[in-house]
């Protein structure tokens, strides 16, 4: 059963959208998987909150062309292809190695992502895995302007009950 001309612009209209809304983009072969192993990839993915889909390369890069930004991705889109998408840059990279790792295989290949507009190697994968996510920065950027705050408080703190021991004892001093 062959795609209606309808369909294949329902689906490059869902790509737009998804395109536009997830800045990170993975471009994979899942080629040499079997559907359990794809069915396991796919709820490794669905924990880390990355969506994955099979595409048809025409489809994608119609997509991609409407949106705009993803010339240096063409090359890409040969064979079969599934793309991962999703809000944080590295959850893709970290749940592919995770599956990896379990499956004891080096598939699915990354063939390229594309995050913020940039460009990265399907070998950089280890690179994009280690990636923090904004949380983790957040979190860190949160801890290093609260660090300094909290020594002042601490100073003011100690001090206050030296000062405190001090005028206490002066003032056992003054009434003896």
């Amino acid at each position: 059963m062959s795609v209606t001309r309808v369909q294949k612009e329902q689906v490059v209209e869902l790509l737009n959208e998804k395109l536009s809304d997830h800045p990170s983009l993975y471009i994979t072969d899942y080629k040499g998987l079997n559907v359990a192993e794809v069915s396991q990839l796919r709820q490794m993915l669905r924990d880390a909150g990355v969506e994955y889909r099979v595409v048809k390369n025409t489809l994608l890069k119609r997509a991609m062309e409407t949106v705009g930004g993803f010339e240096s991705s063409y090359d890409y889109l040969t064979g079969p292809t599934a793309v991962a998408l999703s809000l944080d840059p590295s959850a893709a990279a970290r749940a592919i190695k995770a599956f990896r790792k379990s499956s004891g295989q080096d598939l699915p290949v990354l063939k390229a992502a594309i995050i913020d507009g940039d460009l990265y190697e399907g070998s950089q994968i280890d690179a994009l895995a280690s990636l923090k996510s904004k949380d983790e920065l957040l979190g860190e950027v949160v801890t290093l302007i609260l660090s300094p705050i909290q020594h002042v408080v601490s100073a003011l703190g100690s001090s206050g009950s030296n000062l405190l021991a001090i005028i206490e004892s002066l003032q056992h001093r003054n009434e003896a």
